[in-house]
């Protein structure tokens, strides 16, 4: 498998979480139409959008051990209290994975329960 459909393969998991093109564009910084050309594998991610993709990916992923897959994309999207009202896609966008990924790992140690 070629890196571009490894990309394209990470896309469409996302995006089966519920998070679509325009909220991956606005977390990575591409515009829609390049996160669309990455999802059909004709390009791939520069280094500055390919990290906060995989950022996202991985937020993603750990956030399916802690809730129902349908409600990933609505928690990355809604504001949060523990990060200062910000939305954590906004959150990756700006550079601030680390405080999302503490978040998440609140979620995932039941602190919140």
């Amino acid at each position: 498998m070629n890196a571009m459909a490894v990309y394209s393969d990470e896309i469409k998991r996302v995006r089966d979480l519920g998070i679509d093109s325009a909220a991956i564009a606005r977390a990575t910084g591409a515009a829609r139409a390049t996160v669309n050309a990455w999802l059909r594998a004709t390009r791939r991610p520069r280094a500055e959008h390919r990290d906060r993709l995989l950022e996202l990916v991985a937020i993603a992923d750990r956030l399916t051990g802690v809730m129902d897959d349908e409600q990933v994309g609505l928690w990355l999207q809604k504001p949060s209290v523990a990060l200062d009202d910000e939305r954590p896609l906004d959150a990756i966008a700006g550079g601030r994975y680390r405080a999302v990924s503490k978040v998440v790992a609140e979620l995932e140690n039941d602190s919140f329960s």
